[in-house]
């Protein structure tokens, strides 16, 4: 696929800022996403429909789209129902990320239950799974995913205080699965990421080590404290 060639060993750059964040505007995630295609990024991974609008009007990179969107009764939140799926078809997005992990989706829903039709639906559609574990990788590649990721390890209940990046996972995922795999999550410097690329992965995603300068700034004054 010509779209993956294009990520394949490059970075790709993170830009997001919800609600509660300073720089929550989609014009502010358009600059950045142009401040990092200048600076070399190979693509980028957004959220939200109005901020991939405005990113598709001045960035000419591949896109990973995503809509975080919290439901009551269930802790997915990264493209979790079919109606975010179909807002991001709609404005054309390179790459759709899901949430791949085993955990119930709202309403009871099982991934099976909630990819496979749409897996159907759109079979030239670029899926991305966004794990946790090895066992949720092997899942989504058989679920027909077209691409896996490292996203959401040390962040859901079972993998909690796990170190990431996890470059013994990255190996494994790129031995055992032979697909694209995706570094994504805990990446801090440049040498975190020479190390991830290491292992042999598609492309990274970094994203709060770049983009969130709140965040950024509570490591600095938490290091000299």
């Amino acid at each position: 696929m010509e779209t993956l060639e294009k990520i394949k060993s490059g970075l790709v750059v993170s830009c997001q800022a919800l609600e509660e964040e300073p720089l929550h505007s989609s014009f502010i995630m358009g600059r950045m996403a142009y401040a990092a295609s200048l600076g070399g990024a190979a693509g980028i991974r957004a959220n939200s429909v109005s901020d991939i609008t405005e990113m598709k009007k001045i960035v000419d990179l591949p896109i990973i789209g995503i809509v975080k969107q919290d439901y009551d009764d269930s802790p997915v939140r990264i493209t979790p129902t079919a109606k975010e799926v179909e807002s991001l078809i709609a404005i054309g997005v390179d790459i759709i990320a899901t949430d791949a992990t085993l955990r119930t989706r709202t309403g009871g829903a099982s991934l099976e239950e909630f990819f496979v039709p749409l897996r159907k639906k759109y079979p030239n559609q670029i899926f991305m799974a966004d794990c946790a574990t090895f066992e949720e990788c092997e899942n989504a590649k058989r679920l027909g995913f077209d691409i896996v990721s490292t996203t959401l390890r040390g962040y859901t209940e079972n993998t909690k205080g796990f170190a990431i990046p996890d470059y013994d996972l990255l190996k494994k995922l790129v031995k055992e699965l032979d697909m694209p795999v995706i570094a994504e999550g805990g990446i801090w410097s440049p040498e975190q990421l020479k190390q991830a690329m290491d292992c042999g992965v598609w492309c990274a995603v970094v994203g709060t080590a770049i983009t969130r300068p709140m965040d950024i700034t509570k490591r600095y004054v938490a290091a000299i404290k």
